[in-house]
């Protein structure tokens, strides 16, 4: 019997998970409003999640569906706003993933150098609010939202 190599590949782990929850919170802290967060694997599962006090109802799933939405696609959520609108080369891409789709800025792939390891989703403010917190957050570890 051969033995065939495996692919090696990386994926978000909880020590970093958690470092770009604190990420957020403290962004957030500086803009004095209160954001759910969710980092999800490559695979889209859910590996950290934060709701700060006060936090909107909705924020978290909204969080965790950005985080998804963003490393199902590899893409920032922010990219699909102005095209999903109705007319757009993009209409209807918010009933995609069963639903998950989330065409609102707020969620980033996260890429260690031009590898996809998992999603950061915010939510909780103004959409603009939410993908700054979250680009502040993985800027500050080390890591891209662009391969």
């Amino acid at each position: 019997m051969t033995t065939l190599p495996l692919p090696a590949a990386s994926d978000v782990s909880e020590e970093l998970a958690l470092a770009l929850l604190a990420g957020v919170a403290t962004a957030a802290s500086t803009r004095g409003v209160r954001l759910a967060a969710c980092v999800v694997d490559r695979g889209g599962h859910l590996v950290a999640a934060r709701r700060a006090d006060g936090a909107q109802l909705g924020a978290m799933s909204l969080a965790n569906d950005k985080a998804y939405t963003a490393v199902a696609f590899g893409a920032p959520t922010a990219r699909w706003a102005e095209s999903s609108v109705p007319g757009g080369s993009d209409w209807g891409m918010g009933g995609s993933l069963g639903g998950r789709a989330i065409v609102i800025a707020g969620g980033v792939p996260l890429y260690a150098g031009t590898e996809l390891i998992g999603g950061l989703g915010v939510s909780g403010a103004p959409s603009a609010i939410d993908d700054a917190c979250a680009r502040e957050s993985v800027a500050a570890v080390g890591l891209g939202v662009e391969r």
